[in-house]
């Protein structure tokens, strides 16, 4: 039927397709960047989100005086900004 070179022909032209369509797959590394740069964006995002859904469940969970003393010291705490949280010398004296 086939001698020889004809079956090395024809093996031939159906392995060059695929080696050259190989090649013009792969991804640039600016594109790879942008791509895990996205991911990473995408992942902030999703832990952002459930952060929020955690703190609003366990809100939810406490009784109102304690979601009032949680939100008091909130507050305080954002008065006060970053580092360490102490009342004025006078306030500590003379509270409970």
């Amino acid at each position: 039927m086939f001698d020889r070179k004809a079956w090395l022909i024809v093996i031939a032209l159906f392995a060059v397709p695929v080696v050259t369509h190989a090649q013009d797959e792969g991804v640039s590394r600016k594109q790879q960047e942008k791509i895990l740069a996205k991911k990473e964006k995408q992942k902030k995002k999703e832990q952002a989100r459930k952060e929020k859904e955690d703190r609003k469940q366990h809100l939810a969970i406490q009784d109102k005086d304690t979601r009032r003393r949680i939100k008091q010291h909130t507050r305080r705490a954002d008065r006060h900004g970053p580092g360490r949280h102490r009342d004025p010398f006078l306030k500590r004296l003379f509270s409970r």
